[in-house]
């Protein structure tokens, strides 16, 4: 799942080098709901393995 985020992120960045605004805005918000998926999910990971002991 990073490595989706970075791949986002890097398409973030070339369009944003190219000035292809409304790409960059789209990839970078896909990048951060990616990210914010992840986080949620370690977060039930680490508890299920706090609960777990």
């Amino acid at each position: 799942m990073i490595r989706w985020i970075v791949i986002f992120l890097i398409i973030a960045l070339v369009a944003a080098i190219f000035g292809f605004g409304g790409i960059a805005e789209g990839a970078a918000g896909i990048a951060k709901i990616i990210f914010y998926i992840f986080l949620i999910l370690l977060v039930i990971s680490l508890l299920s393995r706090l609960f777990r002991r």
